[in-house]
């Protein structure tokens, strides 16, 4: 599965990886996060490295929706309903602050930006109140919001809450001009770079960053992958993360052009991306949802299916181009964790649990970050650091931590229970089969014709993964690590491949 986005030719070339070089700051992730903040850095006049393990957007910025909004779906009613006004209000002000700062970059650098309305509808008669609530809310906060009671669109509504004049991109054509800026300005960008461990010595003394290539040193270690890389401050047990689908398409005739997203389920995105140039312009549709837990859904294949039937239900005639995936993190109480990581001795940071709302959320962590490091915080951060936790978010935390559990428990039980791998099936293409070896699960697939084994066993904690057959990989229902086929790290908390077997 490639994304519209990066199903192009890319002309990024990594910088060289000088082992044992000290830099003010180092950031690992070349996403949107860590661009910018390095950016930012750079423009600070600071020596900067950002470490990427795959290549620039590789993971969750290259394969988003790329929906620049303040309004987005429900967000705001579920952080009012988590935290207080307060919060919501600094939360709307920060993605203001996001939204503000990169439209101003995108136009300086000739990115181009299509300005959208950005919906959220009801698709039950039962959703009608959760609009009206997100209207509620997002008027509280000072958003612009109408109510519309219908849609000029094929599929059935039950009314809307509109947001007039938002963005939408795309998100790798972010990624480069932001890369070459910061190149400009000297900092160096390391493709293939996984960090593997940061080590933060005492405060007069830089952290230490290990790689696989080696080891660099910096006063301070920005963590901008989509979940941390270290479990202090146990992060990976307050997220929950979620895998949701895109699909995009060739539509004869004309299709609705602003930004929806439905606030019921099952869920559907839907927005439009320019395709060719000149006489042959033209506008593709993207539609997404179906999400689910990562490594918890018994085919992720069938939710694919699901949306391209709907989209040929609805708009007739329409060719499949394009279908991938995305992965977010979604906290107990729907503001992202942005600061200082415990244990850290003040010199890494992290940003994560964005909640499928990164493009906002990203460039809000990114001002926080330089801010906490270098002065200057702007109120609605400050605010959003001191929020208390409530019980509704200490109860959707907690429920999240005993799904983990039940699913950590079932995995072991079904492995253990389950046949030998020697006297397993050879899986047909594109499936995986989880057997044992004594009493270790080994995961065996088939992709491409060609069979692989390997430890069926999260190396980050230990879960039993599960098999995706969407993406051909091996996915971890506890905390979101995956793997491919022959055992690659693809993204998570997990710092390590899998063993072949």
């Amino acid at each position: 599965m490639t994304s519209l986005w990066l199903d192009s030719p890319r002309d990024q070339v990594s910088d060289e990886f000088v082992d044992g070089a000290t830099y003010d700051d180092v950031v690992v992730g070349a996403g949107l996060t860590g661009l910018v903040t390095a950016l930012l850095l750079a423009r600070a006049g600071k020596k900067v490295a950002v470490l990427e393990s795959r290549f620039i957007g590789a993971v969750a910025t290259g394969n988003t929706s790329a929906k620049l909004s303040l309004l987005q779906g429900i967000q705001l009613q579920k952080i009012k309903r988590h935290t207080y006004q307060a919060i919501t209000q600094a939360y709307v002000d920060g993605n203001r602050a996001a939204q503000e700062w990169l439209l101003e970059y995108l136009e300086s650098r000739d990115v181009p930006v299509q300005f959208r309305d950005a919906i959220s509808y009801a698709g039950t008669p039962e959703g009608t109140e959760t609009v009206e609530r997100e209207f509620r809310v997002a008027r509280s906060v000072g958003l612009d919001v109408k109510l519309r009671a219908e849609l000029d669109v094929p599929f059935a509504t039950f009314g809307a809450v509109v947001l007039a004049n938002q963005a939408q991109f795309d998100p790798v054509q972010v990624l480069e001009a932001l890369a070459a800026d910061v190149r400009e300005l000297g900092g160096v960008i390391v493709e293939g770079a996984r960090v593997t461990g940061v080590t933060a010595g005492p405060r007069s003394q830089p952290a230490r960053v290990r790689t696989a290539a080696g080891e660099l040193f910096a006063k301070h270690v920005l963590l901008t992958t989509g979940t941390p890389i270290l479990d202090r401050g146990l992060y990976f047990a307050k997220l929950k993360p979620l895998r949701s689908y895109v699909t995009s398409y060739a539509v004869p005739g004309v299709i609705p052009e602003a930004m929806y997203l439905s606030v019921d389920s099952p869920s559907r995105s839907l927005r439009t991306a320019p395709s060719g140039d000149g006489k042959h312009a033209s506008e593709q549709l993207l539609v997404g949802g179906n999400g689910h837990p990562v490594g918890r859904a018994s085919s992720t294949q069938a939710r694919v299916d699901d949306l391209q039937e709907w989209t040929e239900r609805y708009f007739p005639g329409a060719r499949l181009t394009h279908s991938w995936s995305a992965q977010d993190y979604e906290t107990p109480h729907g503001v992202p964790f942005v600061g200082y990581l415990p244990r850290g001795r003040g010199a890494i940071y992290l940003a994560t649990g964005y909640d499928k709302w990164g493009m906002t959320n990203a460039v809000s962590a990114s001002l926080t970050l330089v801010s906490d490091i270098y002065g200057g915080s702007p109120d609605w951060a400050t605010a959003l650091h001191h929020r208390a936790t409530l019980p509704a978010a200490m109860g959707a935390g907690l429920g999240n931590g005993a799904a983990v559990g039940w699913w950590a428990a079932k995995g072991w039980a079904g492995a253990l229970l389950g046949p030998r791998v020697d006297a397993l099936p050879r899986p047909a293409e594109r499936q995986g089969l989880i057997g044992r070896a004594g009493i270790l699960p080994v995961g065996v697939s088939t992709v491409n014709s060609a069979s692989c084994a390997v430890s069926g066993v999260c190396p980050h904690l230990g879960g039993v993964l599960t098999w995706n057959d969407a993406e051909t990989s091996w996915d971890c229902p506890l905390h979101g690590s995956r793997f491919s086929a022959t055992g690659e790290l693809l993204e998570g908390p997990a710092t390590r491949d899998l063993a072949q077997k």
